[in-house]
């Protein structure tokens, strides 16, 4: 671990590596002190070959070893004076254990006063000792020291590490992201001409994926091949590569390249002692033979449909085709030169390579390819795991649905095969967004071991969208059992809980209260988990206070904010002003947001204009409409309706009747809410000659009515006395609201009439049966039953969409 306390006194002993000097250093070449072991470096890691009679000193190097496994500290320092003040010829085997275990430790801080005691005695290093070293500094995150000990010592010593020490130090900077001292390892490694080994392009790759620099990838790629023949194990590490950067193609085709090696037994794998699989050939570096297009995968114009060619003098020019129709015979021929190989290690890292494309196809969402893979591995003989399923899943639901994941999933279990935590996540947050309640909580309930929140949150925000609190409380009880929650988990639990009794009723002092509550429950939690407020989850609390009618509160929230607020935040609090008909504090909060710098969309203006209707200042509306265009909004349908609604409040009926001509020039599409406003405002002053003239609009626009409609036109109606009229409008807008065309409603006219003319008592249940069943609206549900209304009363059902025309002549 890096420990950031004890930095300063890192600091001064690494200071040492560059300031102390060897006593007598004028009169000596310090390179004639260096003992050179005979050690032989190969390409597995940063093993040493060799033998060396055993020191000395071990015994002593075993007890300082015991005391830094105890912690005792201070006693391994005293063991280490007394190891140097004992020996008068040490050498630097003689501090190789202690080394040894700093590294795996790790401990740079006892490496650091390792090597202060070797400089006072004068012994120097040797490469096993001095990687060593580096491994402990780099795996302990002292990346700023570890140069240091690369650069002084080679500068002014001229001790040069051998290539394993400025490959450790690499992969110390990939894995702790540092790109500016691996840039520094690069350039002294071309400055001293230090070459690249199979080791050096792997900690390259991760440099390279952790920069998300796929150009870099290529150019490693490249490198490679002019000093390296293909090996299954570098063609492994490129194809994690091009997956984590989202290249499919490139990965596709360089796992095309591991098949075609395996097909010719090019075969290099084999395993330790501890089981681990490593390459078995010598890390020397043979260009590759022969062409790269020699071993090459084309895609066709089809991506589902994969030609796979091997041409190679190697192997007499043999060709092979894997397509999603079926295996040829010349492939039946390589699946029988595979078959020898199917216990081997090479078939293990063919299936990770595979499993590591098909994760990369459920990430770019390509199904395609990911189901040929599949067939791919069946035809090599190749077991999918359950990692590699988890990834087939990912690819499937993400471009087919739910559905055919769902199949998948059996599949894997009438194999024998469990899937993973991860897997089950997915098929959980799928079941959600298709709001598969049921399905999805009995998933849930099935992971043992969760690392994400997002399927519980997921979960809770299908309950937000079907309106399902207590179902969501059940859930988040769960979660808590199993992980921690993250602030969506709290967004969603604003949305769900905050507001109590909206959107069926408006907020009284009761639910207030009990806003208040929650509001302040959910905001406690937040606190013990060290969660602050997001501006998603501020505006989401804003909008509950704000359907809870809690102006005062609201207000209140949104100036002590400390959360950074945007214009969704500012839309949200100005919405609920005007919906408060809190015009002038609105005003306040516009002009505030403007000042601050926070640039209106056209939702705020919008918003704004609607709030001129509250004090009924059309000319106000309009220079609202003019900073809306030079902010670049153009005016849409809902601006039109609240300039309409200004100007109906005024009983102008003839502009608002120019203006709904103007949005028809304007090619702007009508929609419901701008004919209701029109006819809204005509029931309430009794212009039957408006509400024809709208509902012929409408009929002609191709703009079906909604239940308030039916109301407004069969009110205003009534209103005048003319109640047949009522009564044939109501049937022809529910004939409207089912279907806008004859031909389709006549077609369904036996099935309506069952349902509206029928006697028996459930006759309305069955409607509403219907139309769950049928996943239809709920205008469509109004239209029924007020058809169905119609008959009880004793009028007569037409099934004509255009008798509205002559309602005029039915006013009686």
């Amino acid at each position: 671990m890096y420990r950031p306390l004890l930095r300063t006194r890192c600091q001064l002993i690494a200071d040492s590596f560059c300031k102390s000097k060897f006593h007598k250093h004028e009169r000596r070449n310090v390179a004639n002190k260096l003992e050179l072991s005979r050690t032989l470096t190969t390409t597995m890691g940063y093993e040493f070959l060799g033998h060396k009679e055993e020191s000395i000193s071990k015994a002593t190097q075993m007890q300082i070893v015991d005391a830094l496994c105890r912690g005792e500290r201070s006693r391994a320092s005293h063991l280490l004076l007394n190891l140097g003040h004992a020996h008068h010829s040490l050498g630097a085997d003689d501090f190789f254990h202690i080394l040894n275990y700093c590294a795996r430790s790790p401990d740079p801080l006892f490496v650091m006063e390792t090597w202060r005691m070797m400089e006072e005695k004068e012994i120097g290093l040797n490469n096993k000792c001095y990687l060593l070293m580096m491994q402990a500094l780099c795996k302990g995150g002292y990346l700023e020291e570890a140069s240091n000990l690369i650069y002084f010592l080679g500068e002014r010593y001229g001790i040069y590490p051998i290539l394993p020490v400025y490959n450790s130090f690499l992969g110390a900077c990939a894995k702790l992201h540092s790109m500016v001292h691996a840039n520094l390892c690069l350039d002294l490694m071309d400055s001293r001409m230090v070459g690249k080994n199979e080791v050096t392009y792997t900690e390259l790759l991760k440099l390279a994926v952790w920069q998300k620099n796929l150009s870099a990838v290529h150019e490693i790629w490249g490198d490679y091949i002019k000093h390296y023949s293909l090996s299954i194990f570098s063609l492994r590490k490129f194809i994690w590569s091009f997956t984590r950067l989202r290249d499919l193609k490139s990965a596709y085709e360089t796992l095309q390249h591991m098949v075609a090696l395996a097909m010719m037994g090019k075969l290099y794998i084999n395993r330790t002692s501890e089981g681990r699989l490593r390459s078995s050939r010598l890390d020397i570096p043979i260009p590759l033979n022969g062409r790269l297009s020699s071993l090459k995968v084309e895609f066709g114009e089809n991506d589902h449909a994969v030609a796979l060619r091997t041409d190679t003098s190697v192997r007499n020019n043999e060709q092979c085709v894997i397509s999603n129709v079926g295996i040829s015979e010349a492939e039946s021929v390589k699946i029988g030169m595979i078959n020898k190989f199917k216990a081997l290690p090479v078939m293990k890292v063919l299936r990770w390579s595979f499993s590591d494309v098909i994760h990369a196809c459920g990430r770019t969402q390509n199904s395609g390819l990911a189901e040929q893979l599949m067939l791919q591995m069946q035809s090599l003989g190749l077991q999918p795991s359950s990692h590699t399923y988890d990834g087939f899943i990912r690819a499937i639901v993400s471009d087919r649905g739910l559905s055919n994941g769902m199949e998948v999933l059996k599949i894997m279990q009438q194999n024998n095969l469990k899937p993973q935590d991860s897997t089950i996540a997915t098929l959980s947050v799928e079941c959600s967004k298709a709001l598969e309640l049921d399905l999805a909580e009995a998933l849930l309930d099935q992971i043992s071991r969760c690392t994400n929140p997002k399927p519980f949150s997921a979960f809770l925000a299908a309950c937000d969208t079907m309106d399902k609190p207590e179902r969501a409380i059940k859930i988040f009880a769960k979660m808590r059992q199993k992980l921690r929650p993250d602030i969506r988990t709290y967004e969603l639990l604003f949305s769900l809980f905050g507001n109590v009794n909206a959107p069926y009723e408006e907020g009284n002092m009761f639910s207030q209260v009990d806003s208040a509550k929650r509001i302040n429950a959910i905001e406690m939690d937040m606190a013990r988990n060290n969660i602050q407020h997001s501006h998603i989850s501020m505006k989401n609390l804003l909008k509950a206070l704000g359907a809870e009618g809690m102006i005062r509160e609201l207000i209140q929230y949104f100036c002590d904010s400390k959360t950074p607020l945007g214009t969704p935040t500012y839309n949200t609090v100005l919405h609920s002003l005007v919906e408060a008909q809190e015009s002038h504090r609105a005003m306040e909060i516009f002009k505030q947001m403007k000042t601050s710098g926070i640039p209106p969309n056209a939702a705020t203006y919008n918003i704004m204009i609607d709030c001129c209707s509250i004090i009924r200042c059309f000319k106000s509306a309009s220079a609202l409409v003019s900073m809306m265009v030079r902010d670049g909004f153009y005016p849409q349908t809902m601006t039109y309706t609240a300039l309409i609604k200004i100007l109906l409040d005024y009983g102008d009926f003839d502009e608002a009747l120019n203006l709904l001509d103007l949005v028809s020039l304007e090619g702007i599409p009508h929609d419901v809410l701008l004919y209701n406003t029109i006819l809204k405002k005509a029931c309430e002053k009794g212009r039957i000659d408006v509400i024809e003239f709208i509902i012929e609009q409408m009929h002609q626009n191709k703009v079906q009515p909604d239940p308030s409609t039916c109301h407004f036109v069969f009110s205003g109606y009534v209103n005048c006395g003319f109640h047949n009229a009522a009564m044939e409008a109501l049937q022809v807008l529910s004939m409207r609201m089912l279907c806008e065309e004859v031909s389709t409603l006549e077609e369904k006219r036996s099935d309506f009439e069952d349902l509206i003319l029928a006697e028996d008592l459930e006759a309305e249940s069955r409607i509403l049966q219907f139309c769950e069943d049928s996943n239809e609206n709920l205008a469509f549900t109004a239209a029924l039953l007020q058809l169905r209304w119609c008959t009880i009363v004793g009028f007569p059902i037409s099934w004509s969409l255009d008798r509205a025309s002559g309602l005029e002549d039915s006013q009686t």
